[in-house]
């Protein structure tokens, strides 16, 4: 008679995707397929949020994609939210979105596009997108209305009408027309409407590029730096809150971002998105260099064949601390990779997790600690676990498992599971055998009388969990024969949160 065998998952998939290693290689803590999850602030893997309206809807912008999302915070602390979308600049308040009109003089611009990016400067809100004029929104003027940057009083100079800007150091920071691949300009300090005397300036990088000819597509700061990413190459200025005397301090060849919108600075690092996949120019004190960690390096074949089918101004991205994720949508595959933050893999690497069903036109991050994300005919607001108001499926599946013996058979007799989530949640237990991707499935569902608290015990003496969420075992009788063996299992998110704490498997071995 042979003893069953127990073979603990603790915090399953806490490792994140793994599409690059041979699937019998991996450390049971990585997972082969982890859809619509997060890695949680307790390192289990768990289901995504979901979106709601934030708004109701708006005749203008009708069934078009919100495109780009940001906040203005006026000089006074009043924060509102702008949006654009359709050929139309909004605000958003409460649950109203409200459409802008032109403010300036003689005819209003045409609007040809909807690749903006927004930047904000004392409290005064501008919108640049290549060919088009900046567009401006000063609530101190009017709440109502828009004007181009040019229409604002004491305006100097020629603003670049630039595909990319950041506001830094006091001042913005515009690059990339439709002639013009290598100029960066600053406007003068507090100032965004005044290009021309005063510390407003410009910087040529023709001859800069280390490897020659190159074309800026976005902007970023950080510490001091001033970032200038090319498609195939990055310049580092340091002194960037002088810039009239700042210098180049190094440079990256080989590598450089194809997407502006991907840039996202997280306060102690700058993520980007690179034609070898999600990099980051995280800096190494002791090494007089900005070596680059290559976040998506577990599922980087993966990463790039979606990349090389997307519009790389449709891609966005943003890095919300309150959840410590980085999000970047490929929307023609309708996925979005989430990049846990909080700690990197002893490679560099990132855990890494897919979301479906939920892809985004825009982000906003707010100083509210709301994440906000552009729907067709909406703003979502990230929360709940409904996706405007539809179900959606939560999917894990370990990788191939031969419990350290590849020739010994093994017999699953039981699965045992640590899982929080709402009473009465389904979950549908997965078993696959040697490779074979047919798998018996065996449900089970979250009992509505188990405990509620954290591991049994309420912190501070209150539960970590309210009222109608589960902290309970689950076992079920299971099969299966095989040298190697793959678990997983799936549910549907229907207004209730889920996460796996742990996954013991209990087998007997079978014939050599």
């Amino acid at each position: 008679m042979q003893p069953i065998t127990p073979f603990s998952i603790g915090a399953p998939g806490f490792f994140g995707l793994n599409l690059q290693d041979s699937y019998v290689d991996m450390a049971p803590g990585f997972a082969l397929q982890a859809q619509n999850c997060v890695i949680d602030k307790y390192g289990r893997i768990a289901a995504r949020k979901g979106w709601a309206r934030a708004h109701t809807s708006n005749s203008d912008l009708s069934t078009s994609n919100i495109s780009c999302i940001g906040e203005l915070v006026q000089n006074d602390g009043t924060i509102t939210i702008v949006a654009a979308g359709g050929g139309f600049l909004f605000t958003h308040s409460g649950t109203t979105l409200t459409t802008l009109t032109y403010g300036g003089g003689g005819a209003a611009p045409t609007i040809s596009a909807n690749n903006w990016q927004f930047v904000q400067i004392s409290g005064v809100g501008i919108f640049f997108q290549r060919g088009n004029d900046p567009l401006i929104y000063d609530p101190v003027v009017s709440t109502t209305t828009f004007r181009r940057l040019s229409e604002k009083t004491g305006y100097t100079g020629t603003v670049q009408l630039s595909n990319c800007a950041i506001s830094a150091y006091g001042r913005i920071w515009n690059a990339d027309t439709a002639t013009d691949k290598n100029t960066v300009q600053w406007s003068d300090v507090l100032t965004s409407h005044l290009l021309t005397g005063g510390t407003s300036g410009t910087l040529n990088l023709i001859g800069v590029w280390p490897k020659g000819g190159d074309e800026i597509v976005a902007l970023a700061a950080h510490n001091n730096y001033l970032y200038i990413f090319g498609t195939r190459q990055i310049l580092i200025y340091t002194g960037a809150s002088t810039p009239s005397t700042m210098s180049l301090y190094d440079t990256v060849s080989s590598i450089g971002c194809i997407a502006r919108d991907s840039v996202q600075n997280t306060g102690t690092d700058v993520i980007f998105l690179s034609d070898t996949g999600v990099r980051s120019l995280q800096r190494t004190i002791q090494e007089k260099s900005q070596p680059l960690r290559d976040l998506s390096k577990n599922i980087r074949n993966e990463v790039k064949d979606r990349m090389n089918s997307e519009t790389a101004a449709n891609i966005k991205s943003v890095y919300h601390p309150v959840e410590a994720f980085y999000l970047i949508t490929m929307p023609t595959a309708l996925q979005t990779y989430c990049f846990d933050t909080r700690s990197p893999l002893e490679d560099g690497a990132a855990r890494v997790t897919t979301w479906y069903g939920t892809t985004s036109t825009a982000f906003l991050s707010t100083k509210g600690r709301k994440l906000y994300m552009g729907k067709a005919g909406y703003i979502g607001e990230y929360t709940g676990y409904l996706d405007d108001a539809a179900t959606y499926r939560m999917t894990y599946y370990t990788p191939w498992l031969d419990f350290g013996n590849p020739i010994q058979m093994s017999i699953v007799k039981k699965i045992l599971a640590w899982a929080i989530g709402s009473n009465g949640q389904a979950i549908v237990f997965k078993v696959g055998t040697d490779f074979d991707e047919v798998y018996t499935s065996y449900t089970a569902t979250l009992a509505s009388n188990a405990s509620v608290s954290e591991y049994n015990v309420g912190e501070y003496n209150i539960a970590e969990y309210t009222s109608g969420v589960s902290f309970s075992q689950i076992s079920v009788q299971a099969g299966g024969v095989g040298r190697v063996l793959q678990f997983g299992f799936e549910a549907t998110i229907n207004n209730g949160s889920l996460s796996m704490q742990k996954i013991d498997v209990l087998t007997k071995n079978g014939r050599l």
